[in-house]
């Protein structure tokens, strides 16, 4: 079938961003998948946007299929689908698709996605997920580890500095499986944060100074050192959108990772790392960690907001 060339980009919906941290260590949160807001005075408040015109709700379908081939130029992914229940039958179609998803596809890729019909035939596809067996697998079988591990701790999930960091395995902005022992051997400094945070103090200021902490700890012959970034919102940031989200900063992804998952396994893994991430109807309120890890996986340094230097960042990196 003909698809129009049309080029979707995913519209960003009405996201308000709450900064709860402040520059020390926050109080250990509550066990759970959420921690609680409460406990912390807002640092910065981003006004409310005003209320968009109300727009009718694109119709969605489950697909899963195989990509059979990749049209760049038009940017359209070739997909041999399997029946959609009460909608379609099995067959090979054209779907428009966004920069990301066009960037990590490869022909023979099984993946699952939201069909979003056309009254033109544009058909598209959002929300894409890479749907091999044993790489889901891997990925359910570690979020799974992981929330037994944060039910364990209860109380105590909070990963004190010097504690070793919790087992996980999410998939990278290339749809790839990374396993937390991927990291073992080096340093890393992760932060967490959203493609579609709109509070140029927040995860645009916290992304701009892990790109210049990369290129300092370059210029300073840091060795053995990775940059981890673990979305807040792993409902949205698909493997795709992180892909376009480094691509349009010029982020050097060579040693810098975006990961995503499971929504369970991100939040366990915000309840141990100590950061608050909570949706309140259209607004996510959340707070700004980074962490140093060392070799061998254990926490070496922490600080909470946005206020802090990537040259102090790099001379921590330079300690045995």
């Amino acid at each position: 079938m003909k698809s129009n060339a049309r080029v979707w980009q995913p519209a960003l919906g009405a996201v308000l961003v709450l900064a709860l941290g402040g520059c020390g260590r926050p109080a250990a949160p509550k066990s759970g998948t959420q921690a609680a807001a409460t406990s912390v005075e807002p640092a910065a408040v981003a006004s409310k946007p005003a209320a968009p015109a109300k727009k009718e709700v694109a119709e969605r379908y489950p697909l899963t299929g195989e990509i059979t081939g990749i049209d760049a130029a038009r940017k359209v992914l070739i997909v041999y689908h399997d029946e959609i229940k009460d909608y379609m039958p099995a067959m090979t179609m054209e779907f428009i698709v966004s920069p990301g998803d066009l960037a990590v596809a490869k022909v023979g890729q099984r993946i699952r996605a939201d069909l979003i019909p056309s009254e033109t035939g544009d058909f598209r596809l959002e929300k894409i997920w890479p749907d091999e067996k044993l790489a889901t697998a891997a990925v359910a079988d570690a979020a799974r580890g992981l929330r037994e591990d944060t039910k364990t701790r209860g109380k105590n999930a909070y990963r004190e500095v010097g504690e070793t960091v919790p087992s996980f395995t999410l998939f990278d902005q290339e749809g790839r499986v990374i396993p937390g022992g991927h990291f073992r051997g080096k340093k890393v400094m992760m932060n967490f944060i959203f493609s579609r945070c709109p509070v140029a103090t927040m995860c645009p200021a916290a992304t701009a100074k892990m790109m210049a902490t990369q290129k300092l700890a370059k210029d300073a012959a840091v060795p053995n050192i990775e940059f981890v970034s673990i979305t807040l919102d792993p409902v949205f940031d698909t493997p795709g959108v992180l892909k376009e989200y480094a691509s349009v900063r010029g982020i050097d992804t060579t040693n810098f990772s975006f990961l995503t998952g499971p929504d369970s396994a991100i939040r366990d893994l915000l309840t141990q790392f100590g950061v608050i991430a909570e949706l309140e109807g259209d607004f996510l309120k959340h707070t700004l960690t980074t962490l140093l890890i060392d070799e061998r996986g254990k926490i070496m340094h922490r600080t909470d907001g946005s206020v802090w230097e990537p040259k102090d960042f790099v001379a921590k990196m330079k300690q045995p």
